[in-house]
């Protein structure tokens, strides 16, 4: 149902997560959220943090917003990402050490990823996960009260979380993804409900899988029904993000894979939104789109989330005209590869590659005859010394 984006041509947007403010040193913890907004500093500097970055993207002129992921602790390669959740399931009865249950396959001591990886400890699931109290929904009002602008609430989908889980109790991994799966479908309700107008189910494993030969296409129709499972009857416009990784900023893969065994899976997903990483191979995906019909919007990353340098207007446009051969400008959607993370980009930098996505997709919107966007960053009114 698209709530979003319904009469939007070329929209923009960010996948979620942005750099914190150098003054934003309070953490969770693993506190619940509302508990931690009764610590008048957690308070204050959540609250400015999230007014701080929504008013950035606004500032870039994006159509739709999001908090930052400002619930997550700074962390070692966003760990937080997954252990926001782990730390407050029910179920969870220790953790491994992931140095003593292997892992380190193709990470020699020197590599990046290695570290980031040592800092992941896995959570063991001894008993029937339930209950998290996720507050989700209020992490969305907290936020959206702060623009009139759509905020896009993301979080991880169970398939991906589940990777960072030691399974103990259920009998197989399947039951244990699918039990996840139930929890999130029950707090993305709340989210729904509360007003948010487009949620982000975050990572299916089908492209990752399916492209290191891991999956079975059974797996693949299975993680389809898993994220099914996740967005019944969740009343709101729903997207489904994928991308090549976003640890530390470290794609875990550098030379991309192809979606190409992935897409037909995800394109059967219930979404409505599909994302696809294309700014990190310049869109060499995108003639895929061709071979499937599909009434979804597409959402492609214009610019690249594990890079430093910030895109150049004209690369965005000519990323955005090649898309424009195989997707519809109504249904085309703009934004990152990936989140800029918390610890991997500077603030300045993530902002500017927000600037530019709007910048790029200008140029294209003029040549479309379509009305261009403002964006106050770029306004020569407002520059010092001009």
């Amino acid at each position: 149902m698209l709530r979003a984006t319904r009469d939007l041509v070329l929209p923009t947007t960010i996948t979620g997560s942005y750099p914190r403010p150098q003054w934003f040193v309070e953490e969770l913890r693993g506190r619940g959220f509302k508990d931690a907004l009764g610590d008048s500093r957690f308070r204050e500097q959540y609250l400015d943090a999230v007014a701080c970055l929504v008013r950035e993207q606004e500032m870039a002129g994006l159509d739709i917003v999001t908090d930052g992921d400002s619930r997550f602790d700074l962390t070692v390669g966003g760990k937080s990402w997954f252990f926001y959740v782990i730390e407050r399931l029910r179920g969870i009865t220790g953790h491994v050490d992931r140095a003593a249950a292997g892992g380190w396959r193709g990470l020699p001591p020197g590599h990046i990823l290695r570290e980031v990886m040592e800092a992941y400890q896995p959570a063991v699931v001894g008993e029937a996960v339930s209950g998290a109290s996720l507050q989700y929904a209020a992490l969305f009002k907290t936020a959206q009260r702060l623009s009139a602008r759509p905020v896009k609430f993301g979080a991880i989908t169970g398939q991906s979380l589940a990777k960072m889980l030691v399974n103990r109790h259920y009998a197989s991994d399947r039951e244990l993804i699918l039990a996840l799966a139930e929890i999130n479908n029950a707090e993305f309700k709340e989210v729904a409900a509360a007003g948010c107008r487009v949620i982000q189910v975050e990572e299916p494993q089908h492209h990752i899988a399916g492209a290191n030969g891991t999956a079975t296409d059974k797996d693949l129709e299975f993680f389809t029904e898993a994220v099914n499972r996740e967005i019944a009857g969740v009343d709101t416009e729903i997207w489904l993000h994928t991308c090549w990784g976003n640890p530390n900023q470290q794609p875990l893969h550098w030379d991309r894979p192809s979606y190409e065994r992935a897409l037909p899976y995800l394109l059967a997903t219930n979404a409505d939104v599909l994302t696809l990483e294309c700014a990190s191979t310049k869109g060499r995906d995108l003639p895929l789109l061709k071979h499937h019909r599909t009434d979804k919007k597409i959402a492609i990353g214009v610019v690249n989330h594990s890079t430093a340098a910030v895109e150049p207007p004209e690369f965005v446009a000519n990323l955005i005209r090649r898309a424009l051969e195989y997707v519809p400008p109504e249904r085309l959607v703009l934004s990152t590869d990936c989140g800029f993370g918390r610890e991997g980009l500077a603030r300045r930098i993530a902002f500017y590659k927000c600037v530019a996505i709007n910048l790029g997709a200008n140029l294209v919107r003029r040549e479309l005859k379509l009305p261009e966007v403002e964006i106050p960053a770029a306004d020569p009114r407002w520059t010092f010394g001009g």
